[in-house]
């Protein structure tokens, strides 16, 4: 069944990225574990309601032996190969995801804790994808972190972009 799953998912992902090679406007990519799926389900909700493009890579159904790796590394990829889209990660505790996510060059993921500390993330580091941790956050929470990730744009200060930069090359080096 993991294997069907995974096709479908790659299946997806070669469509996703054919079509954004026509197609500039902001893309939103969607993934969570057993953990995250009731908060992943009422996030597609909001960004349905708020107009956004967005593609739900799964869970589909709650599994609860379902693995959050494989809807990690897809929303990864799918940005990494992407500049004008973001994802948007959920499982229990966040980290896991977190941790696949951040093996992709290019991808800036994050916990996101707070509002202000979401905004921070994309004014001053540009992150990428924002990792929601299902388990110790609130449906306000999580709505109010998606929003200001969504609509707070990174600031391109001199510093912010060497850092980016700086994080290219380390990136390049391993």
């Amino acid at each position: 069944m993991k294997n069907q799953r995974s096709k479908r998912v790659n299946n997806l992902t070669m469509q996703i990225v054919k079509d954004q090679k026509h197609n500039s406007k902001l893309k939103i990519f969607l993934g969570a574990d057993h953990r995250g799926f009731a908060l992943k389900e009422k996030i597609s909700k909001w960004l349905f309601e708020w107009n956004y493009e967005f593609y739900d890579l799964g869970a589909n159904i709650l599994d609860p032996k379902d693995d959050y790796t494989l809807y990690a590394q897809e929303v990864a990829s799918l940005v990494s190969k992407n500049e004008e889209s973001r994802g948007i990660l959920l499982c229990g505790s966040g980290v896991g995801v977190d941790v696949v996510a951040n093996k992709f060059d290019g991808i800036r993921a994050s916990i996101g804790k707070t509002e202000q500390q979401v905004k921070a993330g994309r004014k001053d580091d540009d992150m990428n994808i924002l990792v929601i941790a299902a388990d110790f956050t609130s449906d306000d929470e999580a709505k109010k972190m998606v929003k200001s990730f969504l609509e707070t744009g990174f600031e391109a200060k001199v510093r912010y972009k060497r850092r980016l930069e700086d994080i290219k090359r380390i990136e390049a080096n391993n």
